[in-house]
């Protein structure tokens, strides 16, 4: 185990080198922090981020409605004069938009933590925590989470977990049939790496499981949600759109781009 540990971490390591700059000034390419790459044919596109990115969660805004869709979150980032770098679903939710599990937002705790029971995929344990606070990124299986009890500035939990300190969900079959758009995210063993994920096309649970142990090298993986999975990242020139109204988002916030002057004085 140790020994899979310390190659994992090296993988990782060459993964963050490889992947581009997390949507600063002067990126090459000017894709943001998103791109898109293939593993074993199957086209996925991933979106990175780190502990100084202003990475956050969201799910109602001031009148207690939810965002529903990036669109209505980035008018709102806008009266900051920020924008979405990129942004996805973060977790299964009830007919309320409300999340199914713990769900904490700026420190404050909205939902508390749940282990599941038998409520759709949530509940094909073990299900976890991506955890964002005291400058790293964590994903936990929701036992140890509760054990450990770790501060949280963002936080969602959802299931099943991908990945569990390197091993795929004991769950997930490799001849399964079940085919799914599905996006989630994973963590370096260091936690200064998230790495956000959609698939392209359908996949099982056990091709998305091993895209982030094989294809990404992190040992650590939590599934978000299938069926309605959508990625906002203009830096692809995506915006994905459904219609059935989203819970939580998660995403990067990046400055506005300034007016130009003839906008400006309209």
């Amino acid at each position: 185990m140790i020994a899979l540990k310390r190659l994992l971490a090296a993988i990782a390591a060459a993964m963050a080198l490889a992947l581009p700059a997390s949507g600063k000034a002067g990126e090459a390419q000017g894709q943001g922090p998103c791109r898109e790459i293939t593993f074993r044919g199957i086209g996925y596109t991933i979106c990175k981020a780190t502990p100084e990115d202003d990475l956050r969660l969201w799910l109602w805004d001031e009148n207690e409605r939810a965002y529903g869709g990036f669109s209505r979150l980035n008018e709102a980032l806008a009266r900051e004069g920020r924008t979405l770098a990129f942004a996805m679903n973060a977790g299964m939710f009830h007919s309320d938009r409300s999340p199914v599990g713990l769900y904490v937002e700026n420190g404050r705790e909205i939902t508390p933590l749940a282990d599941g029971g038998s409520y759709g995929n949530f509940g094909l344990k073990p299900n976890g925590v991506f955890c964002a606070g005291a400058g790293r990124f964590r994903v936990i299986e929701t036992n140890r989470f509760r054990e450990e009890h770790p501060q949280c500035t963002y936080a969602t939990q959802s299931g099943p977990m991908l990945l569990i300190e390197g091993r795929i969900h004991p769950r997930f079959l490799v001849n399964a049939t079940s085919r799914h758009i599905r996006n989630g995210v994973g963590v370096s063993n260091d936690g200064k790496l998230a790495i956000f994920a959609i698939s392209n096309q359908p996949v099982t649970f056990h091709e998305f499981a091993s895209f982030y142990r094989e294809g990404l090298g992190l040992a650590d993986a939590l599934y978000f949600d299938g069926k309605i999975s959508r990625l906002h990242a203009p830096g692809l020139g995506r915006s994905d759109t459904g219609f059935l109204p989203l819970g939580p988002i998660i995403g990067v916030t990046a400055p506005a781009p300034a007016l130009d002057q003839a906008a400006q004085e309209r």
